[in-house]
């Protein structure tokens, strides 16, 4: 099942972003593959995001990670969210007892445009998703990634920085100043949010709780570090380790680090990805066929920063940690769009 060195797209023809790959357990010869998806917009780039103005989710499927991607029917669409004004950004999906929940932000229709997360039901992992009147309430920000714990209990995990809205949440309280490509550049970072979720996976169980990192040098993860949390959250429970990784954003680089609870602390354990083509990536990580497979997007093929594809890395999962099964090639273009101050 291995590819090449150089990875090409999982599908050329499709351009899909931020991809939260899995598989089910009632279909374990196949991955699906949820995440935005890209289109070549007309709208102007600016600072928090305003080009990447995704309108609907599809989902990819591979059976066999050497083959090109399947692309599906559309599971859902913007007009059918009826909070939501714009912007369906990277999503995730969880099962639960037979049903299908598709968690994705949007901007709601408040004079600010404020991000939320949203859910949205199925029967079937690939069929249409039937969005929630309302966002889920006390939700902010972007990036939602859910974990299914062995106990039972579901856990939602969220936040990007500047266009993403975190910084502009303290304390789950909102404040319109911090809008814009801000964030705290002293003191400790500032980590993504997490909560329990309710039985029916429509609503948190409790307080919105703020995760955080340890550096290692074994002190909190500070603002100014290239290793701090700025987007893009996924979380993988691998025996009884939670294995939480991330994108750095402004470094442009994959993090991973490792806690022995779900509500953290994580402990920064290692690099995975070095910096793609383009101004960042989002990632998954999920086992298929007994391989660890890790899912991320570039712009290596069209050069366009909201243009891009999703592309599959084997992985080795040794000593505790994750690391690449071959080398990342050098992306010479990895470069070439450095003064992008955001991506979706």
């Amino acid at each position: 099942m291995s590819v090449g060195f150089y990875d090409p797209p999982v599908i050329n023809i499709f351009h899909q972003a931020d991809p939260a790959a899995h598989v089910f357990k009632f279909d374990p010869d196949t991955v699906f593959i949820y995440g935005s998806h890209d289109y070549n917009s007309t709208t102007a780039s600016d600072d928090v995001g305003s080009q990447y103005d995704m309108k609907d989710y599809y989902v990819l499927t591979q059976t066999d990670i050497s083959q090109p991607a399947t692309v599906g029917n559309k599971i859902l669409d913007l007009p059918d969210v009826p909070w939501a004004q714009k912007q369906l950004w990277a999503p995730d999906v969880a099962e639960k007892d037979g049903q299908y929940y598709l968690f994705f932000p949007a901007k709601d229709k408040s004079e600010d445009g404020l991000f939320r997360i949203g859910v949205a039901l199925s029967d079937t992992p690939d069929g249409t998703f039937k969005a929630e009147p309302n966002y889920i309430e006390g939700s902010y920000s972007i990036d939602p990634a859910v974990l299914a714990d062995d106990d039972g209990s579901y856990y939602i995990y969220f936040g990007g920085l500047w266009g993403g809205q975190l910084q502009a949440w303290t304390n789950n309280t909102y404040d319109s100043s911090q809008l814009g490509p801000n964030a705290p550049t002293t003191g400790n970072a500032l980590g993504p949010r997490y909560a329990k979720l309710s039985d029916d996976l429509k609503s948190f169980d409790g307080e919105v709780q703020e995760l955080v990192f340890i550096d290692q040098d074994g002190q909190q993860m500070q603002a100014n570090s290239t290793r701090r949390f700025f987007e893009a959250s996924s979380i993988n429970k691998i025996g009884d380790l939670y294995y939480y990784q991330y994108s750095t954003g402004d470094s442009h680089t994959i993090e991973v680090a490792v806690g022995t609870s779900p509500q953290g602390p994580f402990v920064w354990n290692s690099t995975l990805l070095q910096p793609v083509a383009g101004w960042t990536t989002h990632e998954s990580i999920t086992k298929f066929k007994d391989e660890w497979l890790l899912y991320y997007a570039d712009a290596s093929l069209t050069h366009q920063d909201n243009l891009r594809n999703t592309k599959v890395r084997e992985l080795v999962y040794e000593d505790g940690t994750l690391s690449l099964a071959q080398p990342q090639p050098p992306q010479p273009s990895a470069t070439a769009k450095r003064t992008r101050r955001w991506a979706a």
